[in-house]
């Protein structure tokens, strides 16, 4: 037993003098998992770890205009089943009412997505059921004396969901003497594909008829179509009491109201008329109740007046 306590006191001092040899790292390795290995024997932990903390990863930075996926986090989209869609057909509801009920379609800017699918010149794009909004936009070239005054180039419609209904180039009546490429977008090379003013109007003109109506300052689109239609359906983004105050004490601008309100650039470059109709049909559809509401209280009291005054004339005849 002597022999042992004496080999033991001997083995003791020989770790001392290597522990003492031995690199302050390594020492500090060895303490640290000594100090482990007794707090687990002993079942014991300490408050503080002798352990450096550990780096936590950040989460990486959400890039705009990503896709992001959640958990029980967004509710599910409230679609309307298959014979609520027959009964409002049957009940000749349409499907941008539909759409505006259900908050189906389009969420908030992506509607500019669609165009991806645009066809420069198509003429009437086939399997799309034009529903009861249509917005339209249209490009310009310069003719007359200094090419101060305007001529139809390019005409472009979509429904009230984005997408493209109509687009094409016009040849114009008069001799172009100036065609505002740099805003335009038109040279004379897109005139070899373009289709007879005539010919044009008269597709337009079975587009619009009896719909709804959306443009930016559309009066000058629908000179430049010598086409008219009826003021209580249009609706004209550059009017709308509500979009004023962007311009300024001057009708706003489509590309103000695009980057003020919408969020997004347009018109960096030349013009696109269909990129310029589907950013008015997203304004219009943005603050849709707003412009269903002024042209009710533009039109209604005229209505009212004009039954009030038929009521009376009726009377009149009675009593004579």
């Amino acid at each position: 037993m002597a022999e042992l306590s004496s080999n033991w006191k001997i083995l003791q001092a020989r770790l001392k003098a290597g522990a003492a040899s031995q690199p302050p790292v390594k020492r500090k390795a060895e303490e640290q998992l000594q100090s482990s290995a007794k707090r687990k024997s002993t079942g014991k932990s300490e408050s503080k770890s002798s352990f450096p903390p550990s780096r936590k990863k950040k989460a990486p930075a959400r890039r705009m205009g990503g896709v992001q996926s959640s958990i029980a986090v967004d509710k599910p989209k409230q679609n309307p089943s298959p014979s609520l869609a027959i009964w409002a057909k049957d009940h000749e509801v349409s499907t941008e009412d539909l759409a505006e009920a259900y908050g189906l379609g389009v969420k908030g800017n992506a509607m500019m997505l669609a165009s991806q699918k645009d066809k420069v010149n198509h003429g009437l794009s086939s399997g799309v059921e034009i529903g009861k909004y249509v917005a339209i936009d249209c490009e310009m070239v310069g003719v007359g004396p200094g090419g101060h005054e305007s001529a139809l180039a390019r005409i472009s419609a979509v429904d009230f969901h984005g997408r493209q209904i109509y687009d094409s180039y016009v040849k114009p009546v008069e001799r172009v003497t100036n065609w505002r490429t740099a805003v335009s977008g038109i040279s004379q090379k897109e005139m070899r594909f373009a289709r007879e003013f005539s010919e044009v109007q008269k597709e337009v003109h079975d587009i619009i008829k009896d719909r709804i109506l959306i443009g930016h300052d559309i009066k000058h689109d629908l000179e430049a179509l010598k086409l008219s239609h009826s003021p209580r359906n249009i609706r004209d983004t550059a009017k709308y009491p509500a979009f004023k105050k962007y311009g300024h004490g001057r009708k706003p601008a489509l590309k103000v109201l695009a980057r003020e309100i919408l969020g997004f650039e347009i018109q960096n470059g030349p013009h696109s008329s269909t990129e310029d109709a589907r950013a008015t049909m997203l304004l219009f559809r943005k603050h849709k109740s707003g412009f269903d509401m002024d042209n009710t209280n533009r039109y209604a009291p005229k209505q009212t007046a004009n039954a009030s005054a038929s009521r009376s004339k009726k009377k009149n005849k009675k009593k004579s």
